[in-house]
């Protein structure tokens, strides 16, 4: 009787845990006929589990949510620079490049424009809620191109794509910046004090995290070429994978620089100089991303307070449609035109720049931080990214479509 008391409590967290990532597969496997995400029902499944939901679990542990984030976004990340040839990279790397750092910083200022007449916010503020939700999501814009099966001549789609994975450490850096700007200010000392903390951070963690993720890419690279991985290895590989880019992710955070571009590039330059192993790692790893992407939704979800997000929904939605329709077009306007894309393809990158887990990651740094109200930041953040997700996602493969860019079967 003692034995099954004791296991009575462990046996039904799991049993609730379980149950819950079935429920959220056998929806996304439902809503995925029309179009949506299946980050979203992962999402919603969170949302009923928490503290306004039937089951009422409070949950507040932003901690938690962020360190489960970033291992999970490192590993998507990583992900991504493996299944992304360096063919495509070539194609799309100026365009993309202009969008993850000039783009990155054109949506942040016009979002703080909008921020500060919607909500009141000080600019500083704003600027800071820009930087947040200025990145696209590079498990949601690979999710979306996978389910719509869009075909899309090669420099647009490696545009889009290379983007959503490289502007995520761009706003990642310009979000802690930012908040180290805003710290000293905030407490009374100079504003230089915190303007030099920026630069110098994204100096740190830009250099430190290009330095890293070419040297750790070649390193790894070079060594699982030589390890004696058969054809029927691919478990072990995914694992080998998955090992290598966490370390890499972990040892650069340490130094202070961006573990996230870090994972990307080193994931490029493994699938360019290591193919083999890393194309057998691929179906593995696939698993080991839904499981990360899992969790983290279903943790953000958790974290929404429903009630809290309904007091400030106006204005957040007017953020997000400022978002999508104004800052975001904007921001690809100003990098692309020079480089020659005509209206459609414009149309259809600035209508591509999902929003996922990451604006939201992003946005409970501030709450970590002890900013003064920094919960704003969280609920506008979770707002963008719902509607991102429910507009955004299922119109992304008619547009397309529509604008004549999808190239038919592949």
């Amino acid at each position: 009787m003692v034995h099954g008391a004791v296991l009575a409590g462990p046996d039904l967290l799991t049993a609730a845990v379980a149950t819950l990532v079935l429920i959220a597969i056998a929806g996304a496997l439902y809503t995925h006929r029309l179009g949506l995400s299946h980050l979203l029902v992962f999402m919603v499944v969170g949302m009923l589990t928490g503290v306004d939901g039937p089951l009422g679990l409070p949950f507040d542990d932003h901690k938690l949510a962020v360190n489960v984030g970033n291992l999970a976004l490192a590993l998507i990340l990583f992900d991504g620079g493996l299944r992304t040839r360096w063919a495509l990279v070539r194609a799309g790397m100026l365009p993309a490049s202009l969008l993850a750092t000039v783009g990155v910083a054109a949506t942040a200022t016009i979002v703080a424009g909008i921020a500060h007449l919607a909500l009141a916010m000080p600019w500083s503020e704003g600027l800071l809620l820009g930087a947040a939700v200025s990145s696209t999501d590079a498990s949601a814009v690979f999710a979306q191109f996978s389910a719509s099966r869009l075909n899309l001549e090669p420099r647009l789609a490696a545009t889009i794509e290379v983007e959503s994975a490289m502007n995520d450490p761009m706003a990642m850096v310009l979000t802690i910046g930012l908040i180290a700007w805003w710290a000293p200010a905030a407490a009374g000392a100079p504003a230089a004090a915190g303007l030099n903390a920026l630069m110098q951070l994204l100096a740190q963690q830009l250099g430190f995290g290009l330095l890293f993720g070419v040297a750790g890419g070649l390193l790894a690279a070079g060594w699982v070429r030589r390890l004696p991985i058969e054809d029927d290895h691919d478990g072990l590989a995914a694992l080998l994978m998955a090992a290598l880019g966490l370390l890499l992710f972990s040892v650069t955070n340490h130094v202070g620089g961006s573990g996230f571009l870090a994972v990307y590039i080193a994931g490029l330059l493994v699938r360019h100089h290591a193919e083999r192993v890393a194309l057998l790692s691929l179906p593995g790893l696939t698993g080991y991303t839904w499981l990360a992407q899992a969790a983290l939704f279903l943790l953000l979800g958790l974290l929404v307070t429903p009630h809290e997000v309904l007091r400030i929904i106006g204005p957040a939605l007017l953020v997000a449609a400022g978002l999508m329709l104004l800052a975001r077009p904007a921001a690809v306007l100003l990098c692309l035109a020079p480089l020659g894309f005509g209206w459609r393809q414009q149309c259809f990158v600035a209508w591509s720049g999902l929003r996922g887990a990451v604006p939201i990651v992003l946005a409970t740094y501030p709450v970590l931080a002890g900013l003064p109200d920094g919960w704003r930041f969280f609920d506008v953040a979770f707002v963008v990214v719902l509607l991102s997700l429910l507009i955004q996602g299922p119109t992304l493969a008619p547009l397309a479509r529509r604008l004549g860019l999808d190239q038919g079967e592949r």
